[in-house]
């Protein structure tokens, strides 16, 4: 039988949980009996509190330490989520905050590069103003100086030494040359000459320089109705006067007229009249005669005031022994350039009148030779231009825009047929219809054109596909044996 002293020696004694074991710690697992022993411990000492607190204190550090080890839930998750999204939208809108600020620092810092770019270039300009400024004012005293001498028949022949930049802009208007300040810069007409000259030598020499630009002699090409010819051109003929220019057929120009000094100013320059770059892109050449002794007197319309008149600014009185004419230089019109110059014909109550042959027997009366004659050849195209010509034009249909006028010469020239047909009819057709006014077999002629040379043999083809539309010129030639 065993004592209680053997007993007690042979169970393991258990440290209390305050006091630390001895040698190196062990991992090893705390099983549940601890929880026992801790409740009774806390019954034996219930007496003392501060046992108790340490006690309930190990307690809940051992289930914090268990509920660590096991795996987190789908709240936690979630909300250690949305903490770190909150963390992360601040985080954003700071630093968006802070790319605001600097982009404004950038905006200042560039307005203010830009300012002072524009002081500097501001600056710049003020330089070049201030010599620009000074370089006028030099001129315009220079300027003011010969117009001075040469009001007293001097010539201006240069300075001893010139004045500085610094110098002319000090300067004041008392010390200077009595210039005052509202002639501080150039005015145009303060120093250009009040009356227009006119070099005559000048104007003679460039004109001979420009004839051969212009390709004075030279012969060109030009279409005519039978064909082409070689033909030079006609110069425009320009007089020169005492008191002005003729210029083509007229009308008298003065000197004192503006368009007049642009026109001799461009010659004198050496260039073409500006008034005939528009009429004349090319250049044409001018047949000058040189007049200027010659006072041109314009034909009054109405009786002149007897004695001698004056005007402010007008011309100086004159020498009495020069020549006077009131002729308009160059070749009359002959009957033939005034006949061109009218219409053909006109129409007048739906009948086509002619006008200049008219004209030229009332020139030419009963010993004027005879010409050829125009006639209007019936036809259905004309039938119906007359009848809608006879309906008032606000009933009126719209012409017909396929009607083809065709001129045709005999084979002596002397008739000249006007026929209007339709793009569609044929050339048989236009037979049949000359037919009708020639009394001759339509066959014993040929229908040609001069230019270009083409015969109009087929009969079954129509005006638009010869391409005789919309209106032609043809000849008729006998045909040949």
């Amino acid at each position: 039988m065993s004592s209680p002293l053997s007993s007690l020696g042979r169970n393991r004694k258990m440290p209390l949980p305050e006091a630390p074991s001895p040698g190196r710690p062990v991992p090893f697992k705390q099983t549940i009996s601890l929880e026992d022993e801790d409740v009774l411990f806390n019954n034996i000492l219930s007496s003392c509190p501060r046992m108790k607190l340490q006690t309930e204190t190990a307690s809940t550090s051992k289930q914090t330490a268990l509920a660590k080890d096991s795996a987190p839930t789908d709240l936690e998750l979630m909300n250690s989520m949305m903490q770190k999204m909150t963390l992360l939208e601040q985080r954003v809108r700071s630093q968006a905050q802070e790319i605001q600020k600097k982009d404004r620092k950038i905006a200042i810092l560039e307005q203010k590069i830009k300012s002072l770019q524009r002081t500097k270039d501001e600056l710049l300009d003020s330089s070049r103003t201030e010599e620009l400024e000074a370089k006028c004012l030099q001129l315009q005293n220079r300027v003011w100086e010969m117009e001075f001498l040469n009001d007293y028949g001097m010539i201006w022949v240069g300075e001893s030494e010139s004045l500085s930049d610094s110098e002319l802009l000090e300067k004041s208007p008392e010390t200077g040359p009595e210039i005052q300040p509202s002639q501080a810069f150039w005015k145009p007409g303060h120093s250009t000459a009040s009356r227009f000259q006119v070099d005559f030598d000048l104007i003679l020499k460039n004109v001979k320089d420009l004839n051969i630009l212009a390709g004075e002699g030279e012969s060109k090409v030009e279409r005519t109705e039978g064909g082409a010819r070689l033909r030079q051109l006609d110069p425009i003929p320009l007089s020169l006067y005492k008191n002005g220019i003729v210029m083509f057929n007229g009308p008298f120009r003065s000197y004192e007229e503006p368009c007049t000094q642009q026109c001799l100013q461009d010659i004198m320059d050496g260039y073409f009249p500006t008034e005939l770059q528009r009429r004349y892109p090319e250049g044409i050449p001018f047949q000058v005669t040189d007049r200027r002794d010659v006072m041109f007197r314009q034909s009054q319309r109405w009786d002149t005031f007897p004695g001698q008149g004056q005007k402010v600014g007008g011309l100086q009185p004159t020498d009495s022994n020069f020549q006077e004419t009131s002729e308009i230089p160059g070749p009359k019109l002959t009957m033939d350039q005034f006949l061109n110059r009218l219409p053909r014909a006109v129409i007048r109550d739906g009948q086509v009148m002619d006008i200049r042959e008219p004209i030229r027997e009332a020139l030419q009366g009963t010993g004027g030779t005879k010409k050829s004659s125009v006639i209007l050849v019936e036809t259905p195209s004309l039938t119906a231009m007359k009848e809608r010509l006879k309906i008032s034009e606000q009933n009126r249909s719209p012409s017909a825009s396929n009607i083809s006028t065709l001129r045709i010469k005999s084979e002596n020239g002397d008739q000249t047929y006007i026929v209007k047909m339709s793009f569609t009819e044929t050339i048989a057709d236009l037979r049949t219809y000359l037919a009708q006014y020639r009394g001759t077999q339509s066959n014993l002629y040929d229908i040609i054109s001069a230019f270009p040379q083409q015969a109009y043999s087929d009969d079954s083809k129509t005006l638009e596909e010869y391409g005789l539309v919309p209106n032609a010129t043809l000849l008729l030639r006998p045909k040949r044996l």
